[in-house]
């Protein structure tokens, strides 16, 4: 089975099994699957819901006001730990764990966008596997995601995962609601550009995005997280084992198909970052074969640079006759750059202290045009 690269959303309901307090037998059995696949080679994202009722359960349950801040407060007396769980057993197999809490703000503002995506691909690449949450102590309606369901998509979009999993407590998406129609059926695949509007409203809301929580979010985000080329299946989280046959692409749940390429995404994405800012790099002859033929850029290969730029943005390559022929996600800033052009790689930390890599662009940020 090829490695993926998979973001796994648990909701509350799924950690507690429908009571009020974790259920540590179950959240024992997702984690060993979990570390299972971490162990087989795949790349495991986990964005996790629970630290509220985490916080209920160690403040004894208590009677709290509807409002922001006494869930703030929840939040932050049960984040920790939940962590310390994730932690405690994920270390039963010697796999790390790293917690990234995120507000809606975090993903619409483009530094901290890249930012947010640096941090993730350098946990991915150490076999660090990230446990992400809403950032709840700090967020507030102007800046709440709203959901787990939502930040998973866009965790997905961010990382470019090949697989979103939401885990909830139906076994998929319902042709009609089951709890009122004893002849519904789960709907194996949606494939459609557009969700039918009869799913929308069997679902509890309308296209319009009105509704929250339950199943409408879980559609919101398996349609927003299809549309950046990321398959998405919304399964029973009763069954982790089940990830499974999801991942070798087994008819379990409702599977929703990208509507484009990871590669067709990712083109979209860099094309429209590099409209942000004038950023150019003009390479020797060398480092143009080089990259036409699979390699990655080394600052031997640049002959000089112009433009302000920094790191993770996007930046034009031209060649020796300063013609454009592709685009990178750069991994320096400009200032650092013009020092360490035209010297080897290894030569980078002693000249600037630090080094973000080997390469100036490495070739999986790469886009011909």
């Amino acid at each position: 089975m090829q490695a993926q690269r998979i973001v796994i959303k648990l909701g509350t309901s799924t950690l507690t099994q429908g009571k009020t307090e974790l259920s540590m037998e179950h959240m024992i059995e997702i984690v060993r699957v979990i570390a299972r696949l971490h162990q087989e080679g795949h790349q495991v994202i986990l964005v996790s819901s629970g630290a509220m009722a985490v916080g209920r359960s160690i403040m004894g349950h208590p009677s709290l006001p509807k409002h922001i801040p006494a869930k703030q407060m929840l939040a932050a007396v049960g984040q920790s730990r939940l962590m310390e769980l994730y932690s405690q057993l994920f270390g039963y197999y010697q796999i790390p764990v790293g917690q990234v809490l995120l507000t809606r703000e975090d993903l619409s503002n483009r530094r901290r966008y890249l930012n947010a995506r640096n941090t993730l691909e350098a946990m991915i690449q150490y076999r660090v596997v990230p446990v992400i949450n809403e950032n709840d102590t700090v967020s507030t309606e102007e800046i709440r995601l709203g959901d787990n369901d939502n930040l998973s998509a866009l965790v997905a979009n961010v990382v470019e995962a090949d697989l979103l999993v939401l885990f909830t407590d139906q076994d998929g998406l319902y042709s009609a609601d089951p709890r009122t129609n004893p002849n519904a059926q789960v709907l194996l695949e949606i494939t459609t550009n557009e969700i039918p509007a009869e799913i929308w409203k069997g679902a509890g809301g309308s296209a319009s995005g009105l509704g929250t929580g339950g199943m409408f979010t879980k559609i919101q985000a398996a349609d927003l997280a299809r549309r950046s080329g990321c398959m998405v299946v919304i399964s029973n989280g009763k069954f982790p084992e089940r990830i499974w046959e999801i991942v070798a692409g087994e008819p379990v749940g409702t599977r929703f198909t990208p509507l484009i390429s990871k590669l067709e995404s990712r083109k979209r994405y860099m094309l429209a970052e590099s409209r942000h800012n004038g950023g150019w790099l003009q390479l020797d002859k060398g480092a143009v074969k080089a990259l036409r033929t699979g390699g990655s850029l080394l600052p031997v290969g640049i002959v000089k640079s112009g433009g302000h730029f920094l790191r993770g943005d996007i930046v034009r390559l031209k060649d020796e006759k300063l013609k454009e022929f592709a685009l990178g996600m750069i991994n320096y800033n400009d200032d650092d750059l013009q020092k360490i052009i035209g010297l080897q790689s290894q030569e980078i930390e002693q000249i600037l202290g630090y080094h973000y890599g080997m390469e100036i662009v490495h070739h999986n940020n790469l886009m011909f045009l």
